[in-house]
């Protein structure tokens, strides 16, 4: 992947939705709500006043509305602040 995070910025891959069935019915994906958590595939440098504490690998918590969503290669992706990371999980 050919994507560096500029600043405080990371990359992640958010995990696959779970899908859910009430009494037999299967919730359509575009009922289902997004993922919370991913993985981090790439960060930035931090800047001169954050460092960068997480780390390729790291499993995160993010907000529901936290980044900017993109799309390389069919896979869906998420850059967002750093600061928009709950925890490492």
């Amino acid at each position: 992947m050919n994507v560096k995070p500029l600043a405080d910025r990371v990359l992640i891959k958010p995990a696959p939705a779970e899908e859910k069935t009430i009494g037999g019915i299967i919730i359509p994906d575009s009922a289902k709500e997004k993922p919370l958590k991913g993985e981090v595939l790439a960060v930035g440098n931090g800047t001169k006043d954050e460092e960068m504490v997480l780390k390729v690998g790291d499993h995160v918590l993010y907000g529901k509305y936290a980044g900017t969503e993109l799309e390389l290669d069919g896979e869906k992706y998420l850059i967002m602040r750093q600061s928009d990371v709950l925890a490492i999980i």
